[in-house]
């Protein structure tokens, strides 16, 4: 299938209230999702919200084969648990919310089959499940307009403080939200495979897709530029954690889906990325990756230090190191990125998946774009502004200091950095750019006001979101696995599996959908095979 396979991604924002930190973080966060519940009429379209089902999660399973004991976990490891404000902090902040609509919203799902939730205290927006690259950038472009929506919702709304959200992953305090992926493989491949192919492919991968980074070390502290955001919170090189030891393969064993057939490969060392192209070759190539992994063609390379590698690759935006492998031997990470591309195009050509005619449509466009790219990082690197988002913010940067003659470590540089990613199109100096030309496009802008509504039409997510958008009132309860209805004058609740990623798409359920005017009449066809 080469990069054709069900993946998704995760967006946690950065949240600022200017002028002030006096709001509990969590408190803005859950201002986040009722606004956007109010934006779009869920809660009034559903008599409530439609609640996260956490009946199948298990954060603590381990894909090596066993589980951390509850008692032995960091609490944020514990995603299986609504988060809760107190009481105090509730007071601290003025009441359960400024807007007269009922209690606090921690969670919701959209009609796009995305999801909207608090989480570590940020907002966080998970995208539908997706088949293609170019549909992840899609949706997760989305999940921007999403919290562009609920922002305006608040700077509209008097009495509640104004915040902005934006599109990064460290406040440069110390601390580090995620973006991570995610990727539906086989159970059958063995774990000790996918961390020897993955993890000198993720040592390097910043230098397609970082987003860029004014400031080194956790806190920032350390002077110059890096290629990741996230490099410098990387402290593992295998592990079950996601915010604290950070590894470069997350071991999390939650598929999401029949667990005796799949693994959800759960990705957490990427930037979170506005640029369209980086984004893409993100999904790509990892896509890729995986596809070779599985049927044994990936390259055989070991790093002798990857977290050490990892963090040398991103403070070298000059591409002038070399890193150290277990045979004694040194290379360049351009160069390692070369040795997967050029695997990953004899593994493509011997399947068909990048045959112009009979292919599958996306591999070729994929390897096309990445061999582009990397051709371009070996003889001009900025001249790639257009597309990779840490060339362009470097590009921008360079242009600052020469105007008004700014060190690195001057703090207008590192405001410039956030300036970057304010998902507000008027402020956020990326969109600026955008705006432009000066950003190369892949998916337009109505294709991602498109994608903020409705979901993806080729896997289950298809399937939640019709039920979110024509049946939620009846809609209690849903996750990726599953979706739960309430009908009047029913007894007991009655929950409807969605165990396949590829089963509930629009080619088998669309019809059922639009023949079916209420719950009572959908859930009765469904569950009795008439459709």
């Amino acid at each position: 299938m080469s990069v054709c396979r069900v993946m998704g991604a995760e967006t946690e924002y950065g949240i600022h209230t200017p002028g002030t930190n006096t709001f509990n973080a969590t408190w803005l966060s859950t201002q986040v999702v009722h606004a956007y519940s109010r934006e779009t009429g869920h809660r009034a379209a559903a008599g409530g919200e439609t609640r996260w089902d956490y009946t199948d999660e298990d954060p603590l399973a381990d894909a090596r084969g066993w589980a951390v004991p509850r008692s032995q976990a960091d609490p944020s490891q514990l995603t299986d648990v609504e988060p809760e404000l107190t009481a105090a902090q509730i007071a601290l902040e003025g009441g359960e919310t400024l807007e007269p609509s009922g209690p606090l919203m921690m969670n919701m799902v959209l009609g796009n089959g995305a999801r909207l939730y608090v989480d570590h205290a940020h907002p966080e927006y998970s995208s539908p499940e997706v088949t293609n690259p170019l549909d992840a950038v899609r949706w997760d472009a989305a999940g921007d307009l999403v919290a562009l929506a609920a922002v305006r919702r608040i700077a509209a709304t008097p009495g509640l403080p104004a915040i902005n959200l934006y599109k990064n992953n460290t406040d440069n305090k110390s601390v580090s939200y995620g973006s991570h992926e995610n990727y539906l493989m086989p159970r059958a491949v063995p774990f000790n495979a996918i961390v020897a192919g993955l993890t000198p492919f993720f040592a390097t991968r910043a230098l397609i897709c970082g987003a860029g980074r004014v400031g080194r070390g956790q806190d920032g502290a350390g002077t110059g530029f890096q290629i990741s955001q996230r490099a410098d919170f990387f402290e593992a090189e295998v592990g079950l954690e996601t915010t604290i030891r950070r590894p470069i393969i997350n071991t999390r064993d939650e598929p999401h889906a029949t667990s005796e057939k799949y693994r959800r490969l759960h990705v957490i060392i990427g930037d979170a990325n506005l640029s369209q192209v980086s984004n893409y070759l993100k999904f790509g190539t990892t896509a890729l990756v995986l596809d070779m992994i599985e049927h044994g063609t990936c390259p055989e390379l070991q790093l002798a230090d990857p977290v050490a590698t990892l963090q040398d690759v991103s403070h070298d935006w000059e591409l002038a190191r070399t890193h150290l492998l277990s045979n004694g031997r040194r290379i360049r990470a351009l160069d390692i990125q070369w040795r997967y591309f050029k695997a990953a195009t004899a593994h493509a050509a011997a399947n068909g998946s990048s045959d112009p005619d009979t292919g599958d449509g996306h591999t070729a466009a994929v390897l096309q774009r990445w061999e582009q790219v990397l051709n371009g990082l070996g003889t001009d690197p900025m001249a790639l502004a257009p597309q990779l988002e840490w060339v362009a913010k470097l590009n921008l940067l360079q242009q600052y200091r020469a105007r008004d003659a700014l060190a690195w470590n001057d703090p207008r540089l590192g405001l410039i950095d956030l300036q970057w990613s304010d998902i507000r199109p008027e402020k956020g100096l990326y969109y600026k750019l955008l705006q432009l030309g000066k950003m190369e496009r892949l998916v337009s802008d109505e294709s991602i006001a498109r994608a903020a509504q409705q979901p993806p039409e080729d896997t289950r997510a298809y399937f939640r979101g019709q039920c979110i958008q024509r049946y939620g009132a009846n809609v209690v309860g849903a996750s990726w696995d599953s979706v739960i209805f309430e009908l009047p004058n029913q007894r007991r609740l009655q929950r409807i599996p969605t165990k396949e990623p590829l089963r509930g798409t629009k080619e088998l359920t669309g019809a059922l959908f639009e023949t079916s005017p209420d719950a009572a009449t959908f859930l009765g066809r469904l569950l009795a095979g008439t459709h």
